[in-house]
């Protein structure tokens, strides 16, 4: 049981760990300067502490959420659910982070340079979540080993290079530091996202003929809580010693990969994000799919996958 935990852990950290989780944190260090506590304080109650709850309260209540939803109605215990797929699935989340990838990568505003690619980054994710009993495997074994380690020398090589001082509090961390620590860790979507994700850690358990699947789950959700908030502290740290302003994330990571790592530093940031986006989007493509196929049966999982990842490859190439 001990490997399946670990395995599922690693599993459930990537599903959680994309775009806003990567970018959001190093803002945070640096709009909130010398606040940063409070702020991030209130970071990991939404970013972390809400979707481990809401994980335990899923294999509680059932085998997803619709088991707990029911609780509140037949309508509400179905039309949530939807809502919140549909939300962190094709109509948004899962878009995003084709979006970002090729934002990062490649950067040029260009439908054609950008349908290529996401055609390239969403067949890798359909293919990768074909078979939902092989997703612990893939990413808990090899994608988040890899994503943990590169984000481990970014964050260890900023920290010994990096020598900028913490500022003043900005905008509204200067007024109410926990609050916006609070918003900004719920936008990560990860409390939602955590709803959608409680049947694919479930149905790895059982797929690996675990026998207390609710206590293995109950494990797993607070380890892969414990790394996101290793990895949060990391790069909220980096955010506080990069100096200079920057605009958003994406360019306070990108500077520091570069300060830190020289002309490799870019190339190595941007597998990162592309790594932290893939996971996503095959932990994404996957709750969506076994959700719906459970929903509709008459319609199998890989119709589902193929529907969600066409429609997360149309909107994405829109940028």
């Amino acid at each position: 049981m001990k490997k399946a935990v670990i395995v599922t852990s690693l599993m459930l950290f990537s599903m959680f760990f994309g775009a806003g989780n990567l970018i959001f944190p190093p803002m945070l260090g640096q709009e909130s300067g010398t606040a940063y506590l409070s702020a991030i304080i209130g970071f990991l109650a939404t970013g972390v502490l809400l979707p481990v709850i809401a994980i335990v309260a899923v294999v509680i209540s059932g085998n997803d959420v619709r088991d707990m939803a029911s609780r509140g109605g037949k309508v509400f215990g179905l039309a949530f659910p939807i809502l919140a797929y549909l939300s962190i699935g094709a109509f948004y989340a899962l878009p995003r982070t084709g979006a970002v990838s090729y934002s990062t990568a490649v950067g040029e505003d260009n439908v054609l340079y950008s349908g290529v690619f996401n055609l390239a980054f969403f067949g890798v994710a359909l293919a990768l979540s074909w078979n939902p009993n092989g997703v612990a495997d893939k990413l808990g074994k090899w994608l988040t080993p890899a994503l943990l380690g590169l984000i481990l020398l970014l964050v260890t090589l900023s920290l010994m290079v990096l020598t900028g001082t913490p500022g003043e509090p900005r905008g509204d961390y200067a007024t109410q530091a926990v609050g916006a620590g609070l918003f900004e860790g719920y936008m990560t979507m990860d409390s939602i996202a955590a709803l959608a994700f409680g049947i694919v850690v479930i149905s790895a358990f059982k797929y690996q003929k675990v026998e207390k699947v609710r206590t293995a789950t109950v494990y797993a959700a607070f380890i892969a809580g414990g790394l996101l908030a290793a990895v949060y502290l990391g790069l909220g740290a980096i955010g506080r010693l990069s100096g200079g302003s920057f605009t958003d994330g994406t360019e306070i990571l990108n500077h520091a990969a570069e300060s830190t790592m020289g002309a490799p530093g870019h190339f190595i940031f941007t597998i990162i994000v592309v790594l932290a986006c893939l996971t996503t989007a095959v932990g994404l493509i996957t709750a969506t799919s076994e959700f719906f196929n459970s929903l509709l049966p008459g319609i199998r999982y890989h119709a589902w996958a193929v529907v969600f990842a066409l429609i997360s490859f149309a909107v994405a190439t829109l940028g």
